[in-house]
């Protein structure tokens, strides 16, 4: 109970304090947010943090690929083998078939 009425009483400060700033205070407020990001400096360090996540992820997805047993490929669809045309064997199944039964 103790914290809802914390929460309650900073939630009413909160609102009169900003109704006393006004409007005008609220423009300077947004202005300056929008300089700051619109900053060379902001703007090269998004760009850079982005590069950095990109090759990150990258790195990560050919150190999972390396790991992951080579008989989880035998059940990846057909679509993703380069090598499979969707040939049948002469008993009819399909490489993703023969690939499934041969791996079991």
């Amino acid at each position: 109970m103790g914290t809802r009425i914390t929460f309650v009483t900073g939630l009413a400060v909160g609102y009169v304090l900003g109704a006393k700033a006004g409007r005008e205070r609220y423009e300077q407020i947004r202005k300056a947010t929008r300089d700051f990001v619109a900053s060379d400096t902001v703007q090269n360090a998004g760009h850079a943090a982005a590069g950095f996540g990109r090759d990150a992820g990258g790195k990560a997805v050919q150190k999972l690929g390396e790991r992951l047993p080579e008989r989880v490929g035998r059940h990846l669809p057909e679509s993703w083998h380069s090598s499979s045309n969707g040939e049948h064997a002469q008993d009819g199944r399909s490489a993703a078939q023969r690939r499934y039964h041969d791996g079991l």
